[in-house]
């Protein structure tokens, strides 16, 4: 079985028509929904980008690793996924299996620290958490001259074109090879992630002043970067349905965290950034043999059980399943049975997270909340007094959760939003 996994960027829970977006239209991932299997509670690992991508390379808690602490991944930092680490790509090209990623990597950008490190025998993308879609460069959030980011394996390469137009011809031509050995695709956007730029925006974005984009943007601007990659999606599956192999395909997309300032969160509480839901639930749609059409599930799914999953859809054995903290979907995506009770986990440098059930508990700062979502999905009526006991048990098993897991560095707290601030409130002096 051939397996494609998508993953975007910054994409919100309801960013998609099939999620109840009202103002621009998705078809190919309506469609796709429509042909599969489509969650309603599926979560992020993380509010941000690379701590999650960690828990997807590797069916763990990313807090477990040092490059899961950094929440995100700041540019330059010295440190990345470690290369013995097994990871999904390595376990599917050791059973035979071509493996390629095409788009955003963002687990290390340093010598040894790329793909080509970790399973994939081919990378077309960008290491780092952002690039211009139209002259391929990234830096830091504040740099006035970012350096070009595009790379063909580990060497910087340019490409005329738009950036999502461009992971999907790579993607198609992966697809359309003649090899025997199934492939595993990671197609991994930048779509929808700042800065604002759509299919369209060529002369504007050539104005660029700061990775942020705080000056930029709008809801059209927004819904034409979805747009554009429901299109570039709607080639790759054509092109896998042209060469014969849609039947032996899997077929997963999500996104890496909540969705940002122009994503359609209602009625959900907080963004990107955030462990309220709105920070960390995802759109999650998944197609493939012995997946029944048409479905949805309210299953609770994260980031961390997509890599037992596909290696027990994929059979293909991993490495046993104490070393994972994800689960497999596999009885929530067959319709044969039901998933096991278990607390989930999250935590960012100011927030801590944990669900069992209906039942959410978030803390920030001095502040704990207890929210029933089945009842509340706002998470605007907090029950911690009236439920003292549900309280008690989640906050108690979040410190356990937490006592097994790496301490956040001191060096690291608030390091990547810290500067977003200060960027933001030197744009906002700007005359």
């Amino acid at each position: 079985m051939n397996v494609v996994f998508i993953l975007a960027d910054d994409l919100g829970w309801r960013d998609l028509g099939c999620y109840g977006r009202p103002d621009y239209a998705t078809p190919v991932l309506d469609a796709l929904a429509a042909r599969g299997l489509r969650f309603t509670q599926a979560y992020a690992n993380s509010s941000s980008c690379s701590p999650t991508r960690v828990a997807l390379a590797t069916g763990r808690y990313q807090q477990r690793l040092p490059v899961g602490l950094l929440d995100p991944l700041p540019p330059g930092a010295r440190v990345g996924l470690p290369p013995e680490h097994p990871t999904l790509a390595g376990h599917l090209r050791a059973a035979g299996y071509r493996t390629a990623l095409v788009g955003k990597w963002h687990l290390g950008e340093g010598e040894g620290q790329g793909p080509l490190h970790h399973g994939y025998d081919e990378f077309f993308g960008f290491l780092g958490g952002a690039m211009t879609y139209f002259s391929h460069e990234s830096g830091p959030p504040g740099a006035s001259s970012p350096g070009p980011a595009l790379c063909e394996g580990e060497v910087p390469v340019e490409r005329p074109g738009y950036a999502t137009d461009l992971f999907a011809d790579r993607a198609v031509e992966i697809v359309r090879r003649v090899d025997a050995r199934p492939f595993f695709l990671s197609l991994h956007f930048n779509a929808p992630h700042w800065p604002w730029e759509g299919p369209g925006d060529a002369e504007a974005a050539a104005k660029l002043r700061e990775m942020w984009h705080f000056e930029g943007g709008s809801l059209g601007t927004y819904a034409a970067m979805v747009q554009a990659m429901d299109a570039a999606i709607g080639r790759v599956l054509a092109a896998i349905e042209e060469c014969g192999k849609a039947g032996e395909t899997l077929v997963v997309f999500t996104s890496d965290n909540g969705g940002e300032r122009f994503s359609y969160h209602w009625p959900l509480r907080g963004e990107k950034g955030a462990l309220w839901e709105g920070g960390i639930r995802v759109p999650a749609v998944v197609v493939g043999p012995g997946i029944a059409p048409g479905r949805t599930s309210d299953e609770v799914a994260m980031t961390m059980d997509w890599m037992p999953t596909i290696l027990a859809m994929v059979k293909v054995p991993g490495d046993t399943a104490s070393a994972f903290d994800g689960i497999d979907l596999g009885p929530a995506l067959t319709g044969r049975g039901t998933l096991p009770a278990r607390t989930l986990f999250w935590r960012t440098q100011d927030m801590a997270a944990a669900r069992r059930g209906r039942w959410k508990y978030v803390s920030t700062g001095e502040a704990a909340f207890l929210f029933d979502l089945d009842a509340d999905i706002t998470e605007n009526a907090n029950l911690r007094l009236r439920r003292p006991d549900v309280s008690a048990a989640l906050e108690r098993d979040y410190r356990e959760w937490q006592a097994r897991m790496l301490p956040i560095p001191g060096s690291a707290r608030r390091m990547a939003w810290d500067a977003l601030v200060m960027r933001k409130r030197s744009l906002d002096n700007v005359g």
